[in-house]
């Protein structure tokens, strides 16, 4: 028992270290403005890392299903890709507290902001999609081919066009948002709560999606039996 479930003991240690270190440890002060909300770095960026591990995984499923159009492949790219845009939901959420008090309001225009959402609203539209028609082959088939699609646009939505226009966001042109929020500059005692935290919301997100896929294959063994 101990053994299959070494990675979920692992997430919650893990979450529980990055809540409670994650408002405990040393951060540098980097501007006025950023004070000590600089904490919402240890949840808000770790977010989205977690919510692109997901969706790479629920595109990886839809490609197996486009090869080999086998039910379980569909699931997984579904529970997959509706946990990774919950992350992604909850990254906007956390991104705009975070800019209430750097920018100066929950949402200012700016283009990784607005990519983000782009970016989510894609993928309520797969769902939206997915829930239009109403047999389950043709279901499977075009919310495949539609989340191979989906996962393609977060690249210019979220990294490259964002980088071609003035942005706020740390990594945009003419950045001024957080000054030193980056992977190369992070502080070291910031690095030991950001990389914990990282695997410990990938790892929950992960833990939430294999129910919902022991749900569906439920579901089909019910089916199947009926």
């Amino acid at each position: 028992m101990l053994r299959k479930s070494w990675w979920k003991i692992l997430s919650f240690l893990l979450l529980v270290y990055t809540c409670t270190f994650g408002f405990l440890v040393k951060v540098p002060k980097l501007d006025d403005r950023m004070q000590e909300s600089i904490r919402n770095f240890f949840f808000h960026v770790p977010m989205w890392f977690s919510m692109m591990v997901l969706f790479t995984v629920s595109v990886i499923y839809s490609i197996k299903y486009l090869r080999n159009p086998l039910r379980k492949h569909d699931h997984y790219a579904k529970a997959y890709a509706a946990t990774g845009t919950l992350l992604g939901v909850l990254g906007i959420t956390t991104g705009a507290i975070w800019a209430n008090y750097q920018w100066g309001a929950p949402w200012s225009g700016d283009p990784k902001q607005n990519g983000a959402a782009i970016a989510i609203l894609i993928y309520f539209a797969y769902f939206v999609l997915r829930g239009s028609l109403t047999d389950e082959e043709k279901q499977s088939r075009v919310g495949a081919v539609f989340n191979v699609f989906a996962f393609f646009m977060l690249f210019p939505t979220l990294w490259i066009l964002p980088r071609l226009t003035e942005s706020l966001h740390p990594g945009g042109q003419g950045s001024e948002g957080n000054p030193g929020i980056n992977g190369k500059d992070l502080d070291p005692a910031m690095r030991l709560v950001f990389w914990p935290a990282v695997i410990g919301w990938t790892l929950l997100a992960v833990w939430i999606t294999t129910l919902k896929i022991r749900i569906e294959l439920l579901k089909d063994k019910q089916e199947q039996h009926a």
